[in-house]
Formats: structure tokens, C-alpha cells, sequence
């Protein structure tokens, strides 16, 4: 069944102030502007992004000046060599591109020239539902069939689909991508066929390229669907080196985590497959981490058969309770561990706390207590600590006056 398309969103998309400031700004006689690709698309479906994209006969260089001579208006050359500047207004930026030809592709990059065809500039973006345009006036341009698409929600791409891949090989992962958003039903056949075709071509991608990319996808509402679809047709193991754990995935995305974490779910089992991608996607740091605290929280959950409520408390102390609530989703109805009443109770109580069971002893305390700075110290802390994980981290007096006792034993 067909979508109804959000017509009175065009207009909202037009009344923004930052928008009207750039479309007054760039009026001139003889030249066009239009708001162009996601944000119209968008708009149609009752979304407000931030995004906003506007295509322009003036080159460059006119632009610059426009913004210039207009009050409350900024201009920044992000890529003028491109063609693009971007606009800062007062809600937002504001990215301003002089219509374009492709004269040349390699699959990574293209050499283009200054148009003034909004059909030609069309022509050359990579779906038909990302191709339609907002003129000043509102009129709606759509030149290769994307409204019926969106209303459909088919994400097909314009004209034959095997150029399109070879323009840019990236545009296999945004196929799905989109899919994944604004697909409806089975992905458009032609397409899917030229994105399997094309395979190889994903390895010439830069990895940075397609690390942003696939954690976009992973972003998505409809991405286990997806990702099945790629582990089927062999696309994933391009990405990520591996078939994946899809069933994993679909509880990721059911609770709403992050998209790192989705890729933990879908392609880490262990520390190593944390390192591999790392390498495989130029993950950054943080994420990487992110990968080894699940792995690490995988592997001691999975070394237990019952997950208690002391065994809880333990591993929230260890691994934070928001990574440790991310794994047992993930792990939701598997049979290891087997999460019993008192661990769910335990969680619930630290929810309401508010944080992860906190160590209630320090260095000073055994120095306060007559242990001399030193080694001993640790040595203390960590016969304690160790007591503490297993009585399920208390923290009340009589507790720490026992952990106390402990340390003070351990540190000689």
C-alpha cells in the first residue's frame, strides 16, 4: 500500500527562515536555486532534518558574493572546488552546490563541470527518491520518477543500474541503506542484481569510506532485514569478513542500541574479531573499545550457565550496567546464560540507582590505616576488590569495614 506524501511539508521546508534568507539572497536575474535531494525528500515524508541541500545555476564564485552583501548570512568554501559553499543562517547551515556534469568516473571519483540543467545535475545522483527538487515558488520537480517511488517506497536508481555502481562503488552500501529506510517489501530486482555483480568492486573503496557507510546502514529501522540480504547474496563477508550473527543483530536493533554496538551483535564473538574489524572498517578508537567491552562482557556471561543476582551485580561492577543491559539484550533467549528472577531484580535496583555498584574503598583508606605507601597498597585493593565481586559488590558499613580488613590483610 501507498504512503501518503506530506505536501504541506514542502511548504514548512521553505518557511524556515534560514532557507528563505538563502533563497532571497540568491535570486538574481536569470539564475535558478532549488532545495534538492534528502531534505525534500524528507519533507514529503513528514521529516525535519538538518540537512538541507540547495542546488544553483551561479557558479561558485557568485555565490560567495551573494552571501557577502547579505546580512545575517555567512559563507564558507567547504568544497568550491566541487562547487559547493556552505551557507551558515541563523537555524543552521546551509550547503549551496553550482549544478554539475559528470565528464568522467572511475567508480571512486569524478571530474565534472559547471551546468545549468537541473535535469543533468538529476541524472547524475544515484536514486530516483534522492533526485527530486523544491523550486523557490514551491513547485516540486521530478524529473525521474521519484515521488511514485517514495509513495511505493521502491528505492530503484536512475536509468541503468550499472552505471550508477560504477560511478561510485559506494553506491552499493547506500542501496541498501535506503532500502533499509525507505524500502518497502523486496528490494527493487535490477538493483540488487547490479550491487551483487559489482562486488568486487568494494574492496577499491577506501575502508574509512565504507566504515561510514555501513554504520549508517546499521543505523537503519529495517537493517536485519538488509543485512540478511547481504550475508545471502555474499556482500557482507566483503564488509566485514564474516557471515555474521543475524539473529543477534535483530535483538540489537529491537532494543534501539547504538549502531556500533549493532555491529558488535552482528560481527564480534571475540576480542580478535574486535581487532579484525577494526582493521577491516579504520574503526576509530572509541569504537574499537566499545568492541573489546563487548566482547569482554560476552565472554563472561557466556562463561556462566545462571546468571544470579549476586553474579549480576558483579559484572555491572566490571563491565558498567548500560554495556552489561546491551549484552543481555543482545543475548536475549539464548541459552547461556539463563538470567534468573534475582538478577533481574538486582539490575532493576541499579537502574533506580542510577549507576554501577562503585568499590567502596581507596588507597587512602589503607594508608589511613597504617599500610605504607607502596606496593602493598595494591596488593591490598585487590585482595578486597576480589572479595567484594564475590559477595555481589556491597557497599554498606559493616561491608567495607570486612573489605577493609581484608586489604589490610592482603597489603602485607
Amino acid at each position: 500500500m501507498n504512503r501518503a506524501l506530506d505536501q504541506a511539508g514542502l511548504m514548512a521546508l521553505l518557511d524556515r527562515p534560514g532557507v528563505r534568507r538563502v533563497l532571497a539572497a540568491l535570486d538574481a536575474p536569470g539564475a535558478e536555486t532549488r532545495l534538492v535531494g534528502g531534505c525534500v525528500r524528507d519533507a514529503l515524508l513528514g521529516v525535519q532534518t538538518a540537512d538541507i541541500d540547495m542546488a544553483t545555476t551561479l557558479r561558485p564564485e557568485a555565490v560567495m558574493h551573494a552571501a557577502q552583501r547579505t546580512r545575517g548570512l555567512k559563507a564558507v568554501p567547504t568544497g568550491i572546488e566541487h562547487g559547493t559553499i556552505t551557507l551558515v543562517t541563523e537555524d543552521g547551515p546551509i550547503e549551496v552546490t553550482t549544478l554539475r556534469e559528470d565528464v568522467e568516473t572511475d567508480g571512486r571519483y569524478a571530474v565534472v563541470r559547471f551546468g545549468t540543467d537541473f535535469l543533468r545535475d538529476a541524472e547524475r545522483r544515484d536514486f530516483t527518491i534522492n533526485a527530486l527538487s523544491l523550486g523557490a515558488d514551491g513547485t516540486p520537480h521530478d524529473p525521474v520518477g521519484g515521488l511514485p517511488d517514495l509513495e511505493a517506497g521502491r528505492v530503484r536508481f536512475i536509468g541503468d543500474p550499472a552505471t550508477r555502481i560504477r560511478e561510485d562503488a559506494l553506491r552499493i552500501l547506500r542501496f541498501f541503506r535506503f532500502q533499509a529506510r525507505f524500502g518497502a517489501g523486496a528490494p527493487d530486482a535490477a538493483a540488487l542484481a547490479a550491487c551483487v555483480a559489482a562486488r568486487d568492486s568494494l574492496d577499491r573503496l577506501s575502508r574509512e569510506r565504507v566504515r561510514a557507510e555501513f554504520l549508517k546502514l546499521l543505523a537503519a529501522s529495517g537493517v536485519p532485514a538488509m543485512v540478511a540480504t547481504l550475508s545471502a547474496t555474499g556482500l557482507l563477508q566483503r564488509i566485514t569478513g564474516g557471515v555474521g550473527e543475524l539473529g543477534r543483530l535483530e535483538r540489537a536493533a529491537a532494543a534501539g542500541l547504538s549502531p556500533v554496538m549493532r555491529l558488535a551483535a552482528l560481527s564480534v564473538g571475540a576480542r580478535h574479531d574486535a581487532d579484525q574489524l577494526r582493521e577491516r572498517l579504520r574503526l576509530s578508537k572509541s569504537e574499537h573499545g566499545q568492541l573489546i567491552g563487548y566482547a569482554e562482557a560476552l565472554a563472561d556471561l557466556h562463561g556462566r550457565a545462571v546468571l544470579d543476582g549476586v553474579a549480576a551485580r558483579a559484572l555491572a561492577a566490571g563491565h558498567g550496567l548500560s554495556r552489561l543491559a546491551d549484552v543481555l539484550a543482545i543475548l536475549a533467549g539464548e541459552p547461556r546464560p539463563a538470567v534468573t528472577e534475582t538478577a533481574i531484580s538486582a539490575f532493576e535496583t541499579l537502574k533506580g540507582e542510577g549507576a554501577s555498584p562503585a568499590f567502596p574503598l581507596a588507597g587512602a583508606d589503607l594508608v589511613a590505616a597504617g599500610v605504607a605507601p607502596g606496593p602493598g597498597i595494591g596488593r591490598g585493593l585487590a585482595t578486597a576488590r576480589k572479595v567484594w565481586l564475590e559477595l555481589g559488590c556491597p557497599t554498606d558499613a559493616e561491608a567495607r569495614a570486612e573489605l577493609l580488613a581484608r586489604a589490610l590483610e592482603g597489603a602485607r
